[in-house]
């Protein structure tokens, strides 16, 4: 028997979803999900200070008022419930539009 080291794992969260970081207080949007983490593990040794699981989803996350995005475990993760904008130059590349606290993309794809 053939068993994957990573078992399969419903994301709490979405693309377009607004996320606040529960340890660095930013406020951001998601733009892209990894079933579990995907970067190297000397990235991990070195920035994922809290040792969060690898093995859970882990999001990419633009922050506002930055011009970077980052990589977050999702349970260094909580709802952003203030449904404001997001000041990042990226979020117009991702999304089209801010709808009921959520960004969303209208464009149609071939």
């Amino acid at each position: 028997m053939n068993e994957s080291k990573f078992k399969i794992i419903k994301a709490k969260y979405s693309i377009g979803d607004l996320v606040h970081h529960k340890l660095f207080d930013y406020r951001g949007v998601i733009f892209d999900i990894d079933p579990h983490f995907q970067l190297t593990d000397e990235w991990y040794e070195t920035v994922a200070r809290s040792r969060p699981p690898k093995n859970e989803p882990w999001y990419h996350v633009l922050v506002h008022e930055a011009a970077n995005s980052t990589y977050v475990a999702e349970q260094n993760l909580e709802p952003d419930p203030s449904g404001k904008k997001i000041n990042h130059p990226m979020t117009e590349k991702f999304f089209t539009d801010l709808r009921n606290g959520r960004y969303i993309n209208d464009e149609k794809v071939n």
